[in-house]
């Protein structure tokens, strides 16, 4: 009897073991976090630094970060950089970095050894990036760079914030050929206080403000060789950013929060992007709502045009009449990120980054997007945190004889700071005396206007309601900066290139 039972049970079982096991569905929050924490998939953050995603090899097992620049001399146990440098051509854009990082024989030796494959997240990609990727079998965990570059074209993002039902500052898209042909597009609509887009840029670099014909000329050059530019009336505005995610189940929104942006002691340009805070009462419950439902109206859309993952909005307020205007689109991880998934709410939940990866990771998952929605945008889900992205702002190029390490520094009675302890992560910044420093630029690199020196991360405001640098603010970028020593730059025949990074945002 013994004997046949077995037999029979044997019988049995041979059919259930020949199917494969389909993955059970992932219900809820608890379900996803515990998924990421038992992962055994290589992921990988590819780029510059690992600024943008900083923490998340805390919440997904088998996350690491391969940069071009090492932050933290080697202390940071899920950061690799190679050690040798290989030859290459001048870096114009991350792209390049990105690039050259996965045909560095460290760096794919590094991928081999953790077992061949895996998921990649870039801050920026192109489809060189992609075509590489691939062939070290892994899988950018992003819609395809075509898509993403036609979506970042700021031209573009206008008719598809038209689709989405979202309003935009008033504009006109149109070739320029001239001051006058420009003036008669848009005097009638826009009047002759401007505000021209040319379809990619960064950081203030393609955002020119013109209001007479010598304005233009200075900017003349980089109008008229586009075939679109974005013509926009000038409004008395205050910047906001907002991060979101295009799931399966409908678009997640993270809280809106206060763009610094054009300060002199933090960046040479205008328009330029410096820096983020987050607070509860940052904007009033009115803004909050028009932003958050916008910001669901143009992920919908998104998602139509085929579009899934993170992404950011810029939304510009009228202080005129308060009201709400798209400013523009970032379909990736931006520099923002590191506040957005750092905040209460995302430790609450989850980070809104790993709503991005669930996209791709092949797993079946339920979640309330209207119930994440809602915590997400309650007052008390939200801390007050700010960073400053400090650029140096000098003409003269110069080489960095010294520069301070990553970590916690603790500011003095008298305004000047010692480091207090090496941490990678700004959680460990206790008060308001303290903050979290994330260098860029390192021993030996070049200052040249526009480089990024590095990040100040701290808890409480920035700026005052008005949007003017507090003095606290001032005292930390002054101090922080104090801490580079460097020199003029002397051409030699060694070194005849006076930058190897330069005229790009790094993050």
């Amino acid at each position: 009897m013994k004997k046949e039972t077995g037999t029979v049970a044997a019988k049995k079982a041979t059919p259930r073991a020949a199917k494969s096991k389909s993955p059970s569905v992932l219900n809820g929050i608890s379900d996803i976090r515990r998924f990421f924490y038992r992962n055994e998939t290589p992921i990988y953050f590819i780029s510059a630094t690992n600024f943008n995603l900083l923490g998340a090899d805390e919440w997904v097992k088998g996350f690491k970060f391969i940069c071009y620049i090492e932050c933290f001399d080697g202390l940071h146990p899920s950061v690799f950089s190679p050690k040798e440098e290989m030859p290459h051509e001048e870096f114009q854009s991350i792209e390049d970095i990105n690039n050259y990082l996965l045909e560095h024989k460290e760096v794919v030796d590094y991928i081999k050894s953790r077992g061949n494959g895996g998921k990649a997240l870039f801050l920026m990609f192109d489809e060189n990036t992609e075509k590489l990727s691939k062939q070290l079998g892994l899988e950018v965990c992003f819609p395809p760079a075509k898509m993403r570059t036609f979506m970042d074209n700021k031209v573009n993002t206008n008719r598809i914030a038209e689709k989405a039902g979202v309003p935009c500052v008033p504009y006109v898209l149109s070739n320029v050929k001239s001051y006058e042909h420009m003036t008669s597009i848009s005097k009638k609509k826009l009047g002759t206080d401007l505000v021209v887009q040319t379809p990619f840029g960064d950081s203030g670099h393609t955002t020119f403000f013109i209001s007479n014909e010598q304005e233009f000329q200075k900017c003349e050059e980089e109008i008229v060789k586009e075939k679109e530019v974005k013509i926009m009336k000038r409004i008395n505005c205050r910047g906001s950013a907002i991060e979101a995610c295009v799931t399966q189940h409908g678009t997640i929104v993270a809280p809106l929060m206060t763009e610094l942006v054009g300060f002199k002691e933090l960046t040479p340009y205008k328009g330029g992007w410096c820096g983020n805070e987050i607070f509860a009462d940052a904007f009033t419950p009115a803004i909050r709502r028009k932003a958050k439902k916008y910001t669901e109206q143009f992920g919908n859309q998104l998602r139509k045009e085929g579009y899934k993952g993170y992404f950011e909005l810029d939304f510009l307020i009228d202080q005129d009449d308060q009201q709400l205007y798209l400013g523009e689109l970032n379909p990736r991880i931006t520099g923002a990120s590191s506040i957005t998934n750092h905040a209460v709410f995302a430790l609450s939940d989850m980070p809104l980054f790993m709503f991005h990866l669930l996209e791709w990771m092949n797993q079946p998952y339920k979640i309330s997007v209207n119930a994440i929605n809602r915590r997400w945008f309650n007052p008390e889900n939200i801390d007050s945190w700010g960073q400053l992205v400090i650029k140096y702002t000098d003409k003269k190029i110069q080489v960095i004889t010294e520069a301070p390490r990553s970590g916690i520094y603790k500011m003095n009675d008298d305004g000047t700071i010692k480091f207090s302890r090496m941490d990678t992560h700004r959680r460990a910044v206790e008060t308001e005396s303290e903050a979290f420093f994330l260098r860029i630029s390192r021993n030996d690199d070049y200052f040249y206007e526009g480089a990024d020196m590095g990040i100040l991360v701290m808890r409480g405001r920035l700026m005052t309601d008005d949007f003017k640098l507090r003095p606290r603010a001032e005292k930390w970028i002054k101090a922080i900066k104090s801490m580079y020593k460097a020199v003029d730059y002397i051409p030699t025949p060694a070194k005849p290139q006076a930058t190897e990074i330069g005229g790009f945002k790094m993050m």
